[in-house]
């Protein structure tokens, strides 16, 4: 509640979230949409617990995944099988039940035995989002992600997200308006460090585009 996080930039400091306070509900799928800059990331890096906020306090009930995607915590020195065997034991789950689903999701053949660092980016939000669907996460947090990859994989993942939230909630962000009416209920606009709810998705889209 009350969190306010800032850059510093060579101009000075940026306010990216000021004083944002915001609640998400268990089994609501929340749509966060804001022109590029708004500082949507940033929030999703907040929630999840990437980066701690400047001042304020965010408290998470459950368990919430990284931002589905984001692969800033994976180490470039090891390889990708090596990574997935340290998430699992982080989180509680199953070697052996973590790193076949990783390898086949993933799709990165014998790069999964390659040090991370030699990984494009885009191989990397492929380990990233395999990983994230092989744990049990009572909320997801979804950072335009489904665009990773070419159609097939693309599908891969929207096939994921229809299993997993029936079971779990889902915080997406996406500039794809689509996205946001197939999978979420509610719709908030980010602008100014600020975070508003609204009524209807629809509400939401001509708030966005005014």
């Amino acid at each position: 509640m009350q969190v306010t996080k800032a850059y510093r930039m060579s101009r000075g400091v940026h306010v990216v979230l000021n004083n944002l306070s915001a609640e998400f509900s268990n089994g609501c799928n929340v749509g966060i949409i804001g022109r590029n800059g708004a500082g949507k990331s940033t929030l999703m890096r907040l929630i999840s617990g990437a980066e701690s906020p400047d001042s304020g306090s965010i408290h998470r009930r459950g368990r919430v995944s990284w931002p589905v995607g984001f692969s800033g915590g994976f180490s470039g020195s090891l390889t990708g099988s090596e990574n997935a065997r340290f998430v699992a034991r982080i989180y509680g789950m199953p070697v052996d039940r973590v790193l076949p689903f990783a390898v086949e999701f993933s799709e990165l053949g014998e790069y999964f035995d390659m040090p991370v660092k030699t990984y494009s980016s885009g191989m990397r939000a492929r380990l990233a989002f395999a990983l994230s669907m092989a744990i049990d996460f009572d909320v997801y947090l979804v950072d335009e992600v489904t665009a990773v990859g070419d159609s097939q994989f693309q599908k891969k993942c929207r096939a994921a997200f229809d299993e997993r939230r029936d079971r779990s909630t889902l915080i997406i962000v996406s500039h794809d308006m689509t996205t946001i009416r197939d999978y979420c209920d509610i719709c908030a606009v980010l602008e100014h460090g600020s975070l508003r709810f609204c009524d209807t998705i629809d509400e939401a889209q001509r708030l966005y585009e005014s």
